[in-house]
Formats: C-alpha cells, structure tokens, sequence
C-alpha cells in the first residue's frame, strides 16, 4: 500500500472507525484509565453546572447595586465575590478536568501507535520496497497526533455544549418564555449548518494543503536520503527546483484553505449577533410590561457569550474531528493490510540439526511476467558452503529472499533439515540465519549499538570480540570516541568497507547455524579483502553457509560452486574442476584475473 492510499481508499463511516478505536479507550485491562475517564466526566459535569450558575450571581449582582442603599451594595459587593468564586471555580474544574484524563488520551495513542508499527513490521518486504516513507510517517504521525485532539473535542467540547445548549434552553423557556428559546433555537441551529456546510467545503481543500505537505514531505526526504546520489550527479539545483515546486504547490492549496477561513468567520459572527441583539432587544421590550430588570439582560447577554465561545470554534472542532477520523481511518487501513507472507497457525520453530538446506524444483517471480526462478534445485549438506556465481540479473541475491522467506515461492520447496520454511515460524527461521549483504545500511546510532543489533543484550566485551574477529577493533579504538561514534543516517559516516565491516561483527556476534554472505566483501579493497575473507572462512567453518558472489577470489575454498543463469544452473563443481571445464566459471574467473594485473577492465556485476 503506498501512500496515495490515503486518496484511493473508500473511507468507512466515522462510527464504524471510531468503534474501531473505542477499545484503545476503554481498555479491559486497564482499570485505571477507566476511572480517569469517569472522574473526568463527572468533573465537567459540576465544571459546566457551575458555569450555568455564575451568570445568575452577575444578575443579581447588578440588580443590587442599581439600589443606594448602604445594605445593597453591600449585597451586590458580596454577589460580584461570589460571582468571581465561581467563574475562578468553573476554570478550577476545567483544569482539573483536564489533568485527569490527559493520561487516558496518550496511552490511547500509544496502544494505537505501537500497533501500527507491529503491523508494519509484520509487512512484506514488497510493501516497505513500494511504499514512501516520507509520506508514509507523516500520515501515521498526523493520525497518532490527532486522535488526542479529536477525543478531547468531541469529549470535552462537543457534548458539553449541547448539554449546555440544552440547560440554557430550559432556563430561557423557565425564566423569560418560548419566544426566547424560539430566538436561540433558531439562530443556534442555523450557525451549526451553516458552520458545518462550509466546513465541509473547507475540509476539501484543507485535504489538498495536506496531500501537498505529503509530497512536499516525500521529497524532501527522499533528496536527503539519497544525499550521495545527488552530489554524484551535480543535481543540488535540480532536487532545490523540485522542492520548490512541491512547496509552491503547498503554499497554493494553504493559502486557499487559510483564506477561506474567513468566510466562516462572517458567517458565525452573524448568526452570534443577530442571537445577542434578538434577545436582548426582546428582553429589553418587556422590562416594564414583565418587570424584567437590567440583571435579565445582563443574564441573557452573559449565558448567550457563554454558549457560543464554544461554538465560535464549532468549524475548527469539526474538522480536526473529520480529519482525524480520515487519519485515523488511513491507519486502521494500515492495519487492514494483510501481511503477504504469514505463520501457519499453530507453526513450530525452525529445529536445527545439521543445517541441511534443499531448493527443490524452486520456481519464483516477482511479477507474474517475469519469471526470475523457473525450476531451481541445489542442496547444501550440513556444515558445508555453497557458493552461487554468476552475472547480473542471474538470481543470485533472490535465493537469500526466498531463504529468509521476504517472499513465498510460487512451486517447489526450501526446506531446512527437511522442514519446509513455510512451516515453521518466521522468528525462528530469521533467529538461525545470519547474513552480510552487500548494501549495508546501519542505524544513525554507535558503532557499538549496531554491531550489538546483532545480539541485542549483548556485552560490550562480547562487542568487541566480535569487531576484532571481523578486523575493524583497531579503526574503532582509533577513532575519538571510539565504539560510541556515531555512524549517521544510513551510516554514511563510513566507507563502504567499514560499513561492510560492522556488519560482518555483527553477524558475528548473532553466531546463527546458517550463514548467507551476499557479497560481504564486495565494498573491499583487494588487501582488506584478504584479511576479511580469513575472518569469513573461520566463521563459516561450522556452519552452513551460501555465499552469493561476484568476485570468484572469494570462493575458490567453496566446498560447491554454482554457476547461475537467468534462474537457471550452468555449471556445478569445485573450483579445480570448473576451470578445467573451460566453461563460463573459467571464463569468467580469467576475466577477472585480467582485470586484476590491469590488462582489462573488471567486468561489472
């Protein structure tokens, strides 16, 4: 699923994704949320009563202070003290409020989040090699982010207003009659549709600002991600342009959905004063035919202010609600997102014995018109290697897919001691397979923490025995800080061979049954070679190992040696006896020895 997923996907109703959410909320085994979530209930609910009763202090307040009387004013000081008590009171509460379940809200969003990034793992390889992380993260990281928000408003903002809407209208029809109720009914209704309608208007264009900032996003991090590939080519100007466009594109549809703002403003700046004015003006007519006072204006003004601060943000409320919900719906179609490769229920793990590997009659492609494994079969007995060879294209690096089961064949079968790897657990098979590929991408952590990925737990003693097997202990020593440097994004602050080097340690330190060395050595130079090659050897020696490679001067001491072609095996033997077939192998290997005295260019891969 890439990330235009968030454009093609039919989004579900918003009670079926909010159903969906409801038990990251009211969790089962979580007792303690349950009572946070109840406490702040309770407190709004005294919160908005109080808030309900302030404006009546201010009546009465007013009312006594109209008369001279010493006693009163007096009573009027002592209604404006009781009036601040309360407002001071109602704030008091909000805040409260608001401390108790701020807990409930970032453990929801943790649950969610920490499910999201379980699912993703559990993905297939095909779908983190299509998708856009730049695109990717940010939509997840919008959605996590905004479901705190929306649950506060709906929670928080949403219900206690209409419970507000409701006591206000019961207090107007008790107190002044139905036309007044009439009055605010009416105009409270109109600015909520006329809100909603064009809020739904400028949800249209606000989701467009946001499939710009996507893009934009996209591409920034893209450029930098590909920092090397960018200065190679001299392309700085090119990648500025293009983010500048994405940007421009950005700024476009932003500027459209801030501007538009506006005309939500005036048109809830009318429907507010129209409701103030009409009640008011009405209350004012009746002061002499019903004995209203200027406290009943001052009332009426007062709980009218009250109602529609709230409402002011009704449009803004209601669209980080539908955002959230088109947020939240993207991450639960995430979820919704079968894994294309998965256990069989009920699966053991992987048992090793003598680490016997079988492709039998292996046939497998990427796409169904490209056939890239027509009908393989080769086995490695235990405890002995098998090195494959070949050029370009040929499959070699597809084994160690299949191997580590990235992909599901499409016939025959890998087995592993006579186990098929489809039916045995994931986990254990990855648990037993230790490989050195040949494009290393290492964490922007310390060198110590990525050699330790090898074995997380691992001590530092253990660390750097694995380097010293691996011969990279003295760079790391010699370096400032030594096995606490930090290597950067992608590990980029070290060269190929050092890269390569960190993660043969780490390999190392893993000691998995099975070995697979995808080139491990590819990023060498020739002398560094050699010292690595005798690292590589001692370690593969108890172990079965497949080694995929393009240099031949890494596989003369194979025990087997595969010569590969579109899928397909040319030539099988040792290294002896391969060259004196006088076929590709021995093609091939002098080719390279040419290339090595400098008589020809070495053939690339």
């Amino acid at each position: 699923m890439a990330d235009g997923q968030s454009e093609n996907r039919a989004h579900k109703p918003a009670f079926a994704t909010l159903a969906r959410f409801l038990p990251y909320l009211w969790a089962k085994d979580m007792p303690d949320l349950k009572w946070r979530i109840a406490l702040a209930i309770m407190i709004m609910l005294i919160g908005k009563a109080i808030t309900l009763v302030v404006p009546f202090f201010y009546r009465d307040a007013i009312d006594a202070l109209q008369n001279d009387s010493a006693p009163a004013i007096m009573i009027g000081v002592y209604l404006i003290g009781a009036y601040g008590l309360a407002r001071f009171g109602s704030t008091t509460f909000n805040y409260l409020r608001d401390a108790v379940y701020v807990r409930v809200g970032q453990r929801s969003v943790r649950g969610i989040a920490l499910d999201v990034f379980k699912h993703l793992h559990r993905l297939s390889l095909r779908f983190h090699l299509e998708r856009r992380t730049g695109g990717l993260t940010r939509a997840i990281e919008r959605g996590t982010k905004s479901i705190d928000t929306m649950l506060y408003f709906m929670v928080f903002n949403i219900v206690p207003t209409f419970i507000e809407l409701t006591a206000i209208g019961i207090i107007f029809g008790i107190e002044f009659g139905w036309e007044l109720v009439l009055i605010t009914v009416t105009c409270v209704l109109g600015y909520i549709t006329y809100t909603a309608i064009v809020t739904e208007w400028r949800t249209k264009l606000r989701k467009q600002m946001v499939d710009q900032d996507s893009k934009a996003s996209s591409r920034a991090i893209d450029s930098l991600l590909n920092y090397e590939t960018v200065k190679y080519f001299g392309n700085e100007g090119h990648e500025i342009r293009q983010y500048n466009r994405a940007l421009k594109r950005y700024e476009d549809a932003a500027s459209k959905s801030d501007a538009s703002l506006a005309l939500v403003n005036i048109g809830q700046g009318f429907f507010t004063s129209f409701c103030l004015a009409g009640c008011m003006a009405l209350i004012a007519w009746r002061m002499t035919s019903q004995g209203y006072t200027v406290g009943d204006v001052v009332l009426v003004n007062t709980m009218l202010i009250q109602m529609f601060t709230p409402l002011n943000l009704l449009g803004w409320v209601y669209r980080e609600i539908k955002q959230g919900l088109v947020d939240m719906d993207f991450m639960f179609g995430l979820m919704d997102q079968p894994p294309e490769i998965s256990d069989k229920p009920g699966a053991p793990d992987l048992q090793i014995d003598k680490g016997a590997i079988c492709f039998d009659a292996v046939r497998f492609s990427y796409e169904e018109n490209r056939l890239i494994l027509p009908n393989l079969s080769f086995d490695i007995p235990g405890g002995k290697t098998l090195a494959v060879v070949g050029h370009s294209g040929a499959g070699k690096s597809t084994l160690s897919r299949i191997l580590f089961r990235f992909y599901d064949i499409s016939g025959g079968a890998v087995t592993i001691d006579g186990q098929d790897v489809r039916d045995v657990t994931q986990a254990s098979l990855r648990q037993n397979i230790g490989i050195v590929p040949q494009d290393t991408v290492l964490f922007n952590d310390t060198i110590a923490y990525n050699i330790g990925y090898g074995r997380t737990g691992a001590g530092q003693e253990d660390i750097e025995a694995a380097a010293k097997q691996a011969q990279i202990h003295d760079f790391i020593i010699g370096l400032p800080d030594g096995y606490e440097t930090v290597v950067g994004e992608r590990g980029l602050k070290l060269s190929g061979g050092e890269k390569q080097r960190v993660a043969i340690a780490s390999t190392i330190l893993k000691n998995p049954p099975l070995l697979i060395l995808d080139k491990a050595t590819s990023a060498l130079d020739t002398r560094t070679e050699r010292d690595i090659q005798a690292a590589l050897n001692h370690v593969a020696e108890s172990r079965t190992t497949l080694i995929i490679a393009h240099r031949l001067s890494t596989v003369v001491d194979a025990d087997d040696i595969i010569v590969l072609s579109k899928g397909e095996i040319l030539e099988r033997g040792k290294h002896e006896d391969l060259l004196m077939l006088g076929g590709v192998y021995a093609e091939m290997w002098h080719q390279q020895q040419d290339a090595a005295a400098g008589r020809i260019p070495e053939a690339a891969e």
